[in-house]
């Protein structure tokens, strides 16, 4: 049980960091131009591959909390697992995404992105929770 437990979360944490770069990334990305004093910097630099790498790891983080959590509540399945993820989408990504975007200039195409990611990230998470914790 306990290598389905790290398969789970090392799985689902590459296939969120993959999603993330796509939805965080790649996704509207002109967008991000749009209020350009918002972000850090343009172009590579140490700071953002110093940010990028965080990013990973929380992204890790995120699936193993989710993952310890199913197990926690006894949340088993593919059904249960989508149903629980949507929760937690609803609980705090959406919301505070959408809240710092009425308080921080950015585009609200940029807010989609990053609520499509978190939905993405969520459902990996879930789908390894239904797949590898039956």
């Amino acid at each position: 049980m306990r290598a389905h437990i790290v398969l789970a979360i090392l799985l689902s944490g590459f296939a969120a960091s993959m999603t993330d770069w796509f939805f965080g990334g790649v996704l509207f990305h002109k967008k991000y131009l749009v209020y350009p004093e918002i972000w850090r910097r343009i172009g590579p630099s140490p700071t953002e591959n110093w940010a990028i790498g965080w990013s990973i790891v929380l992204g890790f983080v995120t699936c193993g909390a989710f993952v310890f959590t199913c197990l926690a509540f006894q949340v088993h399945g593919y059904a249960a697992a989508i149903r629980f993820a949507m929760a937690i989408l609803l609980i705090a990504p959406v919301p505070l995404l959408i809240t710092n975007s009425l308080f921080i200039k950015i585009h609200p195409l940029t807010v989609v992105a990053h609520s499509l990611g978190w939905l993405a990230k969520l459902f990996i998470a879930a789908a390894a929770v239904g797949w590898l914790l039956p």
